[in-house]
């Protein structure tokens, strides 16, 4: 039974030449919403394909196992995956993947438990340094001011989130500024992107040899800024956008020739300043559509023997 070898082999080839292809395309950053899709597909499949492989390695080492797996199968459907023909392989192979699927969830927990507790933390922090007056509600979306000499602004997710701006920021702010840094963290909110990173970031961290998964998290760091940047501008303009980004990283030195954990600052200005032409929508609903369907090709893989069978 060849089926599980092949199914690895798929999705190793997925997390070869989807990355590199996805590098070498000039799409991407004109349609970061796209891009974060296709990202989240070219995983999925990588995810499928190991879940289908440790799924039939499992039914052809265990008969237990095959017996729930194609319990309610024809029998020519059953004869035709040849689970009796499986080597010692099988059950080393699907004890491996189990094990790489239970890690992938720990730390998955793990980065969810962290972004939470770091959280409490600020949301603690934050009732300290402005806390509520008597009388007063907490609002969702309510703006705190904080005292501040760096100008900053973040959006703390809890309940109910809140736009949280240094006094420095205000002063810097000019405008509309403050709006459209309001509607690009609102943007991040309403999309969530947090469970974006912390999904991208599980996967980096438990599987650090794997190139496809820490070009996951970075391309998930880098687009969904861009995603939130269009969502501001589409509202208040891209100067606008821009300056404001400025007015809040200049002090950081991003501008400058040392590179900063901020480096990709000056790219998302410029980009704000001389915007790419959008893709056609034509285009963007058929590189959704065949997204989409990359996740599909290992599961026909899957039942190609099956679906034989019947035929």
């Amino acid at each position: 039974m060849m089926l599980p070898a092949a199914l690895l082999l798929l999705g190793a080839l997925i997390a070869v030449v989807a990355p590199r292809l996805l590098a070498r395309a000039d799409w991407p950053d004109r349609e970061p919403v796209v891009a974060l899709w296709v990202w989240q597909c070219v995983v999925a499949a990588l995810l499928v394909c190991c879940a289908l492989s440790m799924t039939l390695s499992a039914a052809a080492a265990w008969h237990a196992v095959g017996g729930h797996v194609f319990a309610t199968a024809p029998s020519p459907v059953v004869e035709a995956y040849a689970l009796g023909t499986a080597g010692p392989w099988a059950a080393a192979t699907a004890v491996a993947l189990a094990g790489g699927g239970l890690w992938s969830a720990a730390m998955l927990v793990r980065e969810i438990g962290g972004a939470r507790a770091r959280r409490r933390r600020r949301n603690a922090d934050l009732l300290v340094r402005a806390p509520l007056l008597p009388g007063e509600l907490a609002v969702s979306g309510r703006l705190v001011v904080l005292e501040g000499e760096r100008p900053d602004a973040w959006w703390q997710p809890g309940a109910p989130p809140r736009l949280v701006v240094t006094t420095a920021a205000l002063r810097r702010l000019k405008g509309r500024q403050l709006d459209a840094v309001l509607a690009h963290e609102q943007g991040h909110a309403r999309a969530r992107h947090d469970w974006l990173l912390n999904c991208s970031s599980a996967l980096a961290g438990g599987f650090p040899q794997v190139p496809v998964f820490a070009a996951f998290r970075d391309e998930m760091h880098r687009l969904v800024e861009l995603a939130a940047d269009d969502t501001a501008s589409r509202r208040f303009g891209r100067l606008t956008t821009a300056l404001a980004l400025v007015e809040l990283n200049e002090h950081r030195g991003v501008f400058g020739p040392c590179p900063t954990p901020q480096a990709h600052v000056p790219a998302r200005v410029h980009r704000l300043l001389t915007p790419p032409d959008r893709l056609p929508p034509a285009r963007r609903l058929r590189l959704t559509a065949a997204a989409a369907l990359v996740p599909v090709v290992p599961v026909l893989v899957a039942f190609g023997p099956g679906l034989r069978a019947l035929g």
